[in-house]
């Protein structure tokens, strides 16, 4: 067997939003939404965040609509 071949198990990840259900994705609110964004800006893959498929949509599209409206950087700022 390779030592390359490793089988990971791990518990698996629940979506806050489903399981929370007064939680609510809001363009509006970038408090929430910076919990989806790395430091430099970019949203957090599906995968690491844990969010269902529908709620990550949902999550994209507000981070988009509050960058647009300036309520969040579309990059980190170089200091």
């Amino acid at each position: 067997m390779s030592i390359y071949k490793r089988k990971r198990f791990g518990r698996r990840k629940v979506c806050r939003f489903c399981a929370d259900s007064s939680m609510t994705i809001d363009y509006k609110d970038p408090r929430t939404l910076r919990l989806f964004t790395t430091e430099k800006g970019k949203i957090i893959p599906r995968r690491t965040s844990g969010c269902c498929a529908r709620h990550q949509r949902q999550l994209t599209d507000a981070i988009k609509k509050a960058r647009h409206i300036a309520l969040l950087p579309f990059a980190a700022s170089n200091q």
